[in-house]
């Protein structure tokens, strides 16, 4: 597997980042908070998977989901999915995840 990056100054422009790239109508998104980042891994082929972009930016964020407004570019913790002019991430924290693991692991050594 191969993997790409895309590093960020903070969590709010992954955020934005990841906003312009999803689907249309695609209102809750995924993010992983895993040793010391907060990101997302995309397929760049999708059909074969080969190549992946981690989307990210060095921090931690709490579990659960977020609502992000574009316009101030802020963020805050919900509970439930409310406006449909606001975008929403499930922020993840898994016990272990190889392909992400594969991703940090490049990252720090430099080999991008």
């Amino acid at each position: 597997m191969k993997f790409e990056f895309e590093e960020f100054s903070n969590i709010e422009d992954v955020f934005m980042y990841l906003v312009s790239v999803a689907p249309y109508m695609k209102q809750v998104l995924p993010v992983s908070s895993y040793k010391g980042y907060v990101f997302s891994i995309v397929p760049l082929t999708p059909l074969s998977g080969d190549v992946l972009m981690m989307i990210y930016t060095k921090g931690n964020i709490d579990t659960g989901m977020v609502e992000f407004d574009i316009s101030t570019k802020k963020y805050k913790s919900v509970t439930t999915v409310e406006r449909a002019d606001k975008n929403y991430f499930i922020i993840l924290t898994p016990k272990t995840a190889s392909v992400a693991d594969g991703a940090i692991a490049q990252l720090e050594s430099g080999k991008k």
